[in-house]
């Protein structure tokens, strides 16, 4: 774990630190699912993976730029390994989206199943 936030870069802890409160914010949703969290349910969401996103690209800016000083044979090597360390960014932001999707539909059940009055 700790070697994939090394890989992933800078963005990894604004990434972490929106899925988090994501997470947190999901639990809350679970537990007493009240429509009020919704909104902010979609805006962490959302800007945890647009930072997700953001630390990719600027992995993959970073890989490109580098490839200047890398001898023309090993420059498809070298991308390729920039390439993986940039989706370390990704898989973080979807791995926190999937479990707080999870933990919301446990929020929306509730809400579906209890009476209206």
């Amino acid at each position: 774990m700790l070697e994939s936030f090394r890989e992933g870069g800078w963005a990894m802890m604004p990434t972490a630190l929106l899925g988090t409160l994501l997470f947190v914010v999901a639990l809350r949703y679970a537990t007493r699912p009240e429509a009020r969290w919704v909104p902010l349910q979609v805006s962490l969401a959302l800007a945890t993976l647009a930072t997700g996103s953001l630390g990719f690209v600027a992995g993959l800016v970073k890989s490109a730029t580098a490839l200047g000083g890398v001898p023309p044979g090993r420059a498809g090597q070298i991308f390729a390994i920039g390439f993986g360390e940039s989706l370390q960014n990704v898989g973080l932001a979807l791995t926190l989206l999937a479990l707080s999707a999870l933990v919301v539909s446990f929020g929306a059940a509730r809400a579906a199943l209890q009476p209206t009055s």
